[in-house]
């Protein structure tokens, strides 16, 4: 690559420069790129940390979401990215991801399948494996607690009915949900999750706890037994 004319970051005009830029026009105004580019403070030889994070977020889409699966080793094919500036992206993405969990958090009467989805998206939708978990409520509807019961492969996880019930009675939950992933992105039930869906709600109502929904997450989408009418 040709660097005569290329101009250092230090160079550029102070509106382009993204520290410059967020402080004159404000963090909307900044792209994804220029975002990171504060976060990393440098690129390599041949590209600004602009540059540079342009190229990063163009392998995945410019999609956040997918960026935020990445770990060190995936940041390490690029040149100039160590592990000091990928672990500093990461930390952001969780940051930003915990962020979304406090504004989940303040949605404490559950109504429909919507309300748990949008509990749950920030936690599972990246996760890269299955983890089950189930969401207790009072008479209400009002959230008690949220508890995951496992996590396994890709393909599945193994749930021990027993666990789901017990921690429903300690809390003193009258409804609950049960919730889990798929991180192949497919958000149709299998026939193991149809069952499990039966042997829990039975076992819930002998416990005299009403099961509300099973709700399967993906990226940006999710199925609800209850809206499909199948619980």
């Amino acid at each position: 690559m040709d660097n005569t004319n290329k101009l250092n970051i230090n160079q550029w005009a102070e509106e382009d420069r993204p520290r410059e830029k967020m402080m004159l026009k404000g963090a909307s105004a900044l792209s994804d790129a220029e975002l990171l580019a504060i976060l990393v403070g440098s690129g390599n030889r041949d590209e600004t940390a602009v540059e540079l994070m342009r190229r990063v977020l163009a392998s995945c889409d410019n999609d956040l979401n997918q960026l935020a699966r990445w770990g060190v080793a995936d940041y390490s094919q690029f040149k100039g990215m160590g592990p000091a500036k990928s672990i500093t992206i990461m930390a952001a993405l969780e940051l930003g991801k915990r962020r979304n969990l406090q504004v989940a958090k303040e949605r404490t009467a559950i109504r429909s399948s919507m309300d748990i989805f949008k509990l749950f998206h920030p936690t599972l939708c990246d996760a890269p494996l299955e983890e089950f978990w189930t969401l207790l409520l009072n008479q209400s509807g009002k959230v008690i607690d949220k508890v995951r019961i496992s996590t396994g492969g890709i393909a599945g996880t193994y749930v021990d009915i027993r666990v789901v019930m017990r921690e429903a009675l300690l809390r003193q939950a009258t409804q609950m949900a049960i919730i889990h992933n798929h991180p192949s992105g497919n958000k149709c039930p299998s026939q193991e999750d149809r069952l499990l869906t039966e042997r829990i709600n039975k076992a819930s109502q002998t416990m005299n706890i009403r099961l509300i929904d099973h709700v399967i997450i993906c990226e940006d989408s999710y199925y609800s037994f209850a809206d499909e009418g199948v619980l």
